[in-house]
Order: C-alpha cells, then sequence, then structure tokens
C-alpha cells in the first residue's frame, strides 16, 4: 500500500504537504517523496524511510522548501513523485496501485513513439513513469488519466500537480479512497480522510471511481465524472486503514468494533477469562467483542514500540518475524493459569500468530483461543501492494489445503471458501492444529460485509472468494 496527500494554497503550503503526508506513514514503508511549486518550477525530495520515520528525513528541506501548491507520498514500491517535462507541460506525478501488465505496456508505449524508460534496480521500470508515458499520449492530463486508467491491469490512484492546480484521480474501480478537505484559502486531497483534521481542514468529499478532479485554492470540480462501478478494498477497514479515518462513510474503528460485536455472538457460552487484541488492529476487535459479551477485556502482553513502531518495516520476513515477537512484553499476572482468546485482524502466513501462542503458553496460559477478523485468505491481492508474499502458498490457509490435498484447481479451491463445507471445516482445523491455537475460527464473510454497512457488491472480497466484482466500461 501507499497513501497520497496533495495541497493547493493562496499561502505557503510546505507544512500542510509535510505533516499531511507523515499522517500516511501506516502505509508505506519504503521510501517518502515530497515536490512543491512556486514560481521558480519544481522543489523535489525523495528519501527511503525503511529505517527511519518519514518526517525525520525532511527536515533539512522543508526549511528551504516555499511554494503554494505541493504534492507528498509514502511508497511502499517506487520512488516518488516524480517530475515531467512533456508536451502537455511541466508536472509532478505520484500514485497508489498495482500494475499487473507493465510488459504489455511497455511494448505498447515503445509502438507509439515513446523511446525509452529509466531502468531501477533489479530491472523494474518504475510504475509511476509508465503512467505519465501513458498520459502523455494524450492531449490532455484528464484525458491521458482516463486513458492509463482503462489500460492498466490492476489499480491506480493519481496526483499530478501542475502550475495551475492538482488533478486527482481516483483508481477505476475506486478500490482506494481519495478524500478532499478544505479550510479558508486551500484545498487538499488524501487517501487518508483523518490526514487533515489537526491541520484544520474540513471534509468535504470522496472523490469517487475513476472521477477526475481538478483542484484549486479557490475549490474544487470535476473534469471528468465517476462511474458507478466501485470495488473498495475491505482490507482497509480490517487492517490497512488508520482507526479516525472514514471510508464511504464508515469509520474504520467503528467498524472493528461492530466486527468484535459480530465475533462475539458466533462464540455464546465459550469459557474463556478474558478477551485481547493483537494491537494494535485487533485492540479494536477485542473491545468489541468485550462489549457485547461482557467478558473482561484485558492486555496480557504490551506492544513495546520505541524503537520498532511498525514490524513489517525490515523487507527480510525472519527479520520481520523477529521484530514482531520482540515488540510484544508479557504481563505473566494477565496470563498465567489463563483461558485466553484474542482477535487478530488476520491470518496471513501464521508466523506471527504462532509465535504469540506459544510465548503465551510459556508465560503460563492454560488456554489460547483465536478468532480472526476476516476470513482465511485464500488468494493474493492483484490490484494493490497488498502483502510482500511473492507466492500464494505463502498464505497458510493455501498451504493448508495442499497438505490436506495437494494441488487442487481454481475450482476446488473454492470449496474451501464454503464455510458450511467439509473442505472449510477441515482446512480452519488444520490451521489450528498447525498453530497450536485451543480453538479457531475465522469471521464468516458475511459479517465482515455487515460490519462496514455497505453492500458487498461495493466492496472488493478478491483475497477471499477470488472473484473481482468490477469489469470497466469502455
Amino acid at each position: 500500500m501507499s497513501g497520497l496527500f496533495g495541497v493547493v494554497s493562496k499561502t505557503d503550503c510546505v507544512s500542510d504537504v509535510f505533516f499531511g503526508t507523515d499522517y500516511h506513514s501506516h502505509l508505506g514503508t519504503k521510501r517518502g517523496g515530497m515536490a512543491i511549486l512556486n514560481c521558480e518550477g519544481f522543489n523535489r525530495a525523495i528519501h527511503n524511510i525503511e529505517n527511519s520515520p518519514f518526517r525525520t528525513k525532511f527536515d533539512a528541506e522543508i526549511a528551504t522548501m516555499k511554494g503554494n501548491s505541493g504534492i507528498g507520498c509514502i511508497s511502499d514500491s517506487d520512488p516518488q513523485p516524480l517530475i515531467v517535462r512533456s508536451h502537455l507541460g511541466n508536472y509532478a506525478i505520484m500514485g497508489v496501485g498495482r500494475i499487473n501488465n507493465v510488459d504489455e505496456l511497455v511494448e505498447h508505449t515503445f509502438k507509439n513513439g515513446r523511446t525509452q524508460f529509466l531502468e531501477m534496480s533489479g530491472g523494474k521500470i518504475n510504475n509511476v513513469e509508465l503512467c505519465a508515458a501513458l498520459i502523455n499520449e494524450c492531449e490532455s492530463i484528464p484525458e491521458g488519466i482516463r486513458f492509463a486508467q482503462q489500460k492498466i491491469d490492476g489499480s491506480m490512484s493519481i496526483l499530478v500537480l501542475t502550475s495551475d492546480g492538482i488533478y486527482a484521480a481516483r483508481d477505476y474501480c475506486g478500490r482506494t479512497p481519495l478524500v478532499i478537505g478544505k479550510k479558508e484559502g486551500a484545498y487538499c486531497v488524501a487517501f487518508e480522510s483523518s490526514s487533515f483534521i489537526n491541520l484544520d481542514y474540513e471534509f468535504h468529499r470522496e472523490i469517487g471511481p475513476a472521477e477526475v478532479v481538478f483542484i484549486t485554492a479557490e475549490g474544487e470540480q470535476t473534469v471528468l465524472p465517476a462511474l458507478d462501478t466501485m470495488q473498495i478494498c475491505t482490507f482497509l477497514w480490517v487492517y490497512y486503514g488508520y482507526p479516525t479515518s472514514i471510508y464511504e462513510g464508515v469509520n474504520v474503528e467503528a467498524m472493528r468494533y461492530k466486527g468484535g460485536e459480530i465475533l462475539s455472538q458466533r462464540d455464546r457460552g465459550i469459557d474463556i477469562d478474558s478477551v485481547a487484541g493483537i494491537p494494535d488492529s485487533g485492540s479494536a476487535y477485542a473491545i468489541g467483542y468485550s462489549n457485547a459479551s461482557n467478558i473482561p477485556f484485558a492486555r496480557p502482553f504490551i506492544k513495546y514500540t520505541p524503537t520498532w513502531p511498525r514490524s513489517f518495516m525490515p523487507s527480510n520476513q525472519a527479520q520481520r518475524n523477529r521484530i514482531a515477537h520482540m515488540k510484544l512484553i508479557p504481563v505473566k499476572a494477565l496470563i498465567e493459569n489463563k483461558k485466553l482468546l484474542l482477535i487478530d485482524d488476520s491470518i496471513v502466513r501464521g508466523t506471527q500468530m504462532g509465535e504469540t501462542t506459544e510465548f503465551l503458553y510459556r508465560s503460563g496460559a492454560k488456554e489460547v483461543h483465536v478468532r480472526a477478523a476476516c476470513p482465511p485468505l485464500m488468494f493474493g491481492c492483484k490490484f494493490l501492494n497488498f502483502s510482500r508474499s511473492t507466492s500464494e502458498m505463502e498464505l497458510i490457509a493455501r498451504r493448508v489445503v495442499h497438505e490436506l490435498e495437494g494441488d487442487v484447481t481454481r475450482e476446488r479451491l473454492l470449496d474451501y471458501t464454503n464455510t458450511d463445507s467439509a473442505e472449510y471445516e477441515a482446512m480452519v482445523e488444520g490451521i489450528r492444529k498447525q498453530l497450536n491455537f485451543t480453538s479457531l475460527k475465522f469471521h464468516k464473510l458475511e459479517d465482515m460485509v455487515a460490519s462496514t454497512g455497505l453492500p458487498e457488491c461495493k466492496l472488493c472480497t478478491y483475497c477471499w472468494k477470488g472473484k473481482d466484482g468490477c469489469c470497466k466500461a469502455n
């Protein structure tokens, strides 16, 4: 995932761009970037943030940057924003999403007169540069953005900063959010709606799927209309989204409380001493569960964050697992001889959850029951940089299916997504045994959807069902 923030103001906007971008730091761990525009042109900086927070890397730059418009990005993939000179003028561009058909699009641009791309380490091409190449095939930036969105297999939300203002375009199927905020003399656009609250912006509106909006300090206007089909990523509420943010009118924290309440309804009569969440996102589900069940909420371990605030910061998976383990410090008085129920937002590979359970047993827990706030993940996301997994076989649900019956067809795999099937029960039991839980239940898809309050047809549930509900219109 990645995060975007942009501002157009009647006064200097550097501070707003800096802090607004920083509020997206939970969405990416590789690079941070800012581009500020003034009468002298663009001033841009990009830094590696794998081992240091965004804000510590840009202290020197923000002291020298000045301008009334700018964009910033927390990126989990390519360096951005990029500065482009083309027949459409000079502009800065950045995006959030994933392009699956890079080779096809590169070949397309070569055939249409584009002669080169700057190659990055490992032979990769910057996806944002590819977006710019597609945009530049057209006679205007809005037309080019829509063209790029239609050609991309995957998903891409885009901000383009020009001398006149910012073009903001939500991805074709609305899988990621874009929100407009306003205050006197300025407008902003952001991935996270909570990123501009402390900057004195008020919520103005959400940008619709595929909609292209032009933003100035005076206001905003739609230059290309939104489309009807929306498939916003459900995992934004489940895990990625910041608790204070709102997507499609639904607050993240409130959704998680509701999800925990519904989980408790599936557990009537369970004999446990306390319920706890795997911090941070699991804690909200645990509070909802506790409130609805009257079972005490407890914190049997405390997360130590001063040195490693995010368990997925290192690029190496073994190092991430090690840090996740080191962060959780047990409170033995709340663990010894206790029957505990833990709620996590999801069980992806299972490594961290298995290690957490073992450390609770070693600390004296009598029983460790586990609940996951979403269904078993069966398919790798093909629309966003949702996971670092290089193979679907890294997903524990897929590994257990393979252990049960070897290689299976996609049609056969769908049998394991049916919560009423014997295959589903066997898979869940296989995961429980492998991770040594006393009991294990996953959120049912219909319950997770109910937690959002939105119709399933507006939500992307591909990673659980393996089906894409968004068809691109011509």
